[in-house]
Formats: structure tokens, C-alpha cells, sequence
């Protein structure tokens, strides 16, 4: 198969400054894109901000023979992310790709968290998200092939500890990712995301010590030490490129592995003229079987 290449495109990568936004940017760049190093440098709870970690990644890109610009722009902010499409339309005339991975983390059982953590991080992840794609839609409509690929999480099942704040935000980008590809088919805009799996400073061992209530060593481990962040980046790349077939998907993607990760609904039960609270009581193992269960996706109503 010939190597999927992006040469010609403008892509912009949010958080592209470290982690898994990093190793987004370097591989599409080595594949012959032009791309917008999008990053507001904040720490891991979302505070403080500096220009260095957008600069350093463009400063590497153009150092192995790539074309990147950096752009210092708040997604949280909706003139940031207007300010990080412009720089994508100002530098190389065009905007064809967009992948939404800026977000942050801080993490605590539900008891602990404040609501201004709540926002915090849906102001970054889902509402971050939004505000990019908006910013970026009249564009990406007028441009063939043009597709976004945004970054949920596997947290959106609810099978991690202390994070009720982070779930939720991804959930909303896992939720907005399925709508968004079904208006996208009216321009031909492909809409997926990626639930990425890997060590960065939102999951190192201390991240994960501290989020399951386990010593730091169990996560250090031939396990944890394939969990590099740049086995995400070929899933981003797939989604990226104009011969993927998929929209309204979640791939999940890291330590050597990828996988679909979809809703699914099970035949359930279906009753004749009534339904009580104790038909279903009385039914419960039929309501949960999953044999047969069906993929809910756009595809089922169109």
C-alpha cells in the first residue's frame, strides 16, 4: 500500500505542543503537511500559559525538513480558536484539517471536585472542541476532502476512578463528534475521533498511581512502557487522510493496539399493550443480552 501523505494540506493540531499533540504534528509534518502548531502552554490543571511548548515543536518540524508555524491561542477562548484558524489561512492559504487534542487534567473522587473544575474542563475539552470546529467549518465546507478529528477518551464508559469531571467533558466531545459527522455529510466533511492511549502527562505513572489508589511502581512496568504516545499518532493520521472511508467514529488507539469503541443497543424487549417497573424487573437478563446487539451510528438513518 502507498504511504498515506498529506502534501499540499494545511492541518492544524491543537495542543500540539507536547504529549500526544506533539507526535500528532511530527508525523503529519514528516507526511508532507503544512501544519499549525496550536498550543497555550498551560499546566496540566489548565493554569498558567506559555508560547515555548508551540514554538519548540514548529522549531523541531522545521528542523527535519517540515513547514509549521506556531500559534499561542487559548481553544477555551472563541477568538483563540479563530486566531489558530487564521493562522492556518494566513500562512498557507487553505485549511484542510483539524485535529482537536488540547485538554487538561486534575482528577479527585466526586465529593472533592468543585463546580469550577467542572467547567474548567468542559471549557476545554468540549467546549474548546466546539469553538475550534466553528472557527473552522465555513472553511473546511468550501474544501474537498476536508476532515476533523477530535480526541475523546475511553474514560467516557465511567470505568475510571476520580474523574467524574474529566468523563464528562470527553463524553460531550464523544457525543458532539457522532452529531457533527452527521451535519457533516452535507458538505462532505468526515467528522471522527480518536481515544487515545498512552503515557503523557495526563496518564504517567503518578497520574495513574494517584487515579486508582495504587502504588506508582504498578504502572511501571513492559505494559505501561508500550503506552508511548506516538502509537496514537498513526490512528490520527488514518482518520486525517482523504481515503478514509469512516465518519462519526471513535477509534481507540495506543500501546500497539487499535480497536473501535461504538454504542451499541441490545434487542431489549418489546411488550404487546402495556409496560410496568416489574415487567422489566421480571425480564432484566433480556433487557441486558448483548447477543445481537446492534452499532448505533449515523448510518442507520440515512
Amino acid at each position: 500500500m502507498d504511504q498515506l501523505r498529506f502534501d499540499g494540506k494545511s492541518v492544524i493540531v491543537t495542543g500540539g505542543g507536547r504529549g500526544f499533540g506533539r507526535c500528532h504534528a511530527m508525523l503529519l509534518a514528516s507526511r508532507g503537511a503544512r501544519v499549525v502548531v496550536a498550543d497555550y502552554g498551560v499546566n496540566l490543571d489548565g493554569s498558567g500559559s506559555s508560547p515555548e511548548p508551540a514554538e519548540m515543536v514548529a522549531k523541531e518540524i522545521a528542523a527535519e525538513g517540515g513547514e509549521a508555524v506556531a500559534c499561542f491561542a487559548n481553544v477555551a477562548d472563541d477568538k483563540g480558536a479563530v486566531a489558530i484558524v487564521e493562522a492556518a489561512l494566513d500562512n498557507f492559504g487553505r485549511l484542510d484539517v483539524v485535529v482537536n487534542n488540547a485538554g487538561i487534567f486534575a482528577g479527585d473522587w466526586f465529593e472533592n471536585v468543585e463546580l469550577a473544575q467542572f467547567r474548567r474542563m468542559v471549557d476545554y475539552h468540549y467546549l474548546g472542541t466546539v469553538n475550534v470546529c466553528k472557527a473552522a467549518w465555513p472553511h473546511l465546507m468550501a474544501t474537498d476532502n476536508a476532515c476533523i478529528v477530535n480526541t475523546s477518551s475511553e474514560a467516557v464508559i465511567g470505568h475510571i476512578p476520580k474523574n467524574p469531571d474529566y468523563a464528562g467533558a470527553k463524553g460531550a466531545v464523544f457525543a458532539f463528534t457522532k452529531a457533527l459527522a452527521n451535519n457533516g455529510r452535507r458538505h462532505d466533511v468526515r467528522v471522527n475521533a480518536v481515544a487515545p492511549r498512552g503515557n503523557t502527562r495526563m496518564s504517567g505513572p503518578d497520574i495513574l498511581a494517584w487515579t486508582f489508589d495504587q502504588p506508582e511502581e504498578n504502572f511501571q512496568n513492559e505494559f505501561f512502557e508500550k503506552m508511548r504516545p506516538e502509537y496514537v499518532s498513526p490512528a490520527v493520521a488514518f482518520l486525517a487522510h482523504e481515503s478514509c472511508p469512516l465518519t462519526g467514529e471513535v477509534i481507540v488507539c495506543g500501546g500497539l493496539q487499535a480497536m473501535r469503541l461504538a454504542l451499541i443497543e441490545t434487542t431489549g424487549l418489546t411488550f404487546e399493550d402495556d409496560i410496568t417497573p416489574e415487567d422489566l424487573a421480571a425480564n432484566l437478563d433480556k433487557l441486558m443480552d448483548t447477543t445481537d446487539a446492534q452499532v448505533m451510528g449515523i448510518d442507520l438513518w440515512v
